[in-house]
């Protein structure tokens, strides 16, 4: 059996694919498992680009699992256009795999039964809004007890906004979801955040020597990323984007960190919540710096990032 089993739940859009790929690539990383969530785009083509993810990467045989619509309010945040209008780019493959591969069970109740199956062993990366988890755990309170840790990419340490003015896109589109995941999951929790990603953006020098190796996960990879790639590096009234000047892979971070723990050289072990009223604010994750809100909890916040083996992790993935 591997080193290391992994659950992963996702809104697959093209970062998400980026490290599905990177965990598959490891030979001591199993991937028992994939939960699709709405978030990137709807939860069909969220369905659809696992599958396509899974055909490239020979491992058809993985169970992929259709799981929440909407967020638990059921409000309309909006799909992100960084990711196209299917959430890998809008380049349909017409031989890529149907929804009839999907497995007949409900994500929420995969997520649930995978981990008591292999309970204390399980990783469970989450790289999409957290709707499935947070109705995982208010169907099985004890289920996060079963988990070996959790990884989230996911939220904000310094109110900089992706999507509304201090809230990052993942928790943005369901906080309640991301409330109650980090109030109610007891398991060793950790989390990379919009600004951690930003501050580990790698070149485009990098991104080019990336997707233009010789095999097809490459040529796959640099398809599906045109579209974001001309979104990234576009300005907006002589104001630059926060990652303009680099490729960020956002999910990546996250599943690195679960794939190999050494590449967090420092993390913030804080008390974290969100936000879940006001105009501007709702959304935004809340680092608890003093204590005050008394949590036993704590989470650990990424924040230092071993580069080189990062970019390992990513070579070998198109590889």
């Amino acid at each position: 059996m591997a080193e290391k089993l992994l659950l992963i739940d996702t809104d697959c859009g093209v970062d998400d694919a980026q490290a599905i790929m990177m965990a598959l690539a490891q030979p001591t990383v199993q991937v028992l498992g994939i939960t699709c969530c709405h978030g990137n785009t709807t939860v069909d083509n969220v369905s659809r680009n696992v599958l396509r993810v899974l055909k490239i990467c020979n491992e058809s045989k993985i169970p992929v699992y259709r799981g929440a619509t909407s967020s638990l309010l059921a409000e309309n945040v909006g799909f992100s256009d960084f990711h196209g209008p299917d959430g890998l780019g809008g380049v349909p493959d017409p031989e890529a795999p149907g929804l009839d591969l999907i497995q007949k069970e409900h994500a929420v109740t995969a997520i649930i039964q995978i981990a008591s199956q292999h309970a204390g062993k399980i990783s469970l990366v989450a790289t999409g809004p957290l709707t499935n988890l947070a109705l995982a755990v208010k169907m099985d309170p004890a289920f996060p007890q079963r988990l070996k840790d959790l990884y989230i990419m996911g939220g904000n340490t310094e109110t900089r906004g992706n999507s509304s003015v201090c809230g990052e896109f993942n928790f943005s589109v369901d906080p309640e979801a991301a409330y109650i995941v980090l109030n109610e999951y007891s398991c060793p929790t950790y989390i990379a955040t919009w600004e951690y990603t930003c501050e580990h953006k790698l070149s485009w020098e990098f991104y080019e020597d990336w997707v233009t190796q010789d095999t097809a996960k490459a040529k796959f990879m640099k398809k599906i990323f045109a579209h974001s790639v001309k979104f990234a590096q576009r300005k907006v009234e002589n104001e630059e984007l926060v990652c303009e000047n680099g490729f960020v892979s956002c999910d990546s971070f996250a599943m690195a960190a679960a794939v190999d723990n050494s590449i967090v050289k420092e993390y913030i072990e804080c008390g974290v919540s969100v936000e879940l009223s006001g105009k501007l604010c709702r959304g935004m994750m809340i680092m608890d710096y003093l204590d005050l809100l008394q949590k036993k909890h704590k989470a650990f916040v990424m924040k230092t990032c071993d580069i080189e083996k990062f970019k390992a992790l990513l070579r070998a993935a198109l590889k």
